[in-house]
């Protein structure tokens, strides 16, 4: 299985990249695959609270990412 992340603001420049293609295991959810990128990723950890959406639509940890699935990790905002 394969799934797309697009990435934006700050953590697409820590990665260097503004999408990945990544295999996955069947049954992934987003807190394996935030796991796995912190740790493929050191310098993301310092922004760990990133939004996660599936296909256009946020979602919860628990969720089970599908083939073909487009995930974005959007960062956290901050202004005023």
């Amino acid at each position: 299985m394969k799934i797309t992340i697009l990435l934006f603001g700050i953590l697409k420049d820590i990665v260097g990249e503004n999408s990945i293609e990544l295999p996955i295991e069947k049954d992934t959810s987003i807190i394996n695959l935030k796991a796995g990128l912190l740790e493929d990723y050191k310098n993301l950890n310092k922004y760990s609270n990133f939004s996660v959406a599936v296909n256009e639509a946020y979602v919860e940890a628990n969720y089970i990412l599908k083939s073909d699935d487009v995930v974005a990790l959007i960062p956290p905002v901050s202004g005023g």
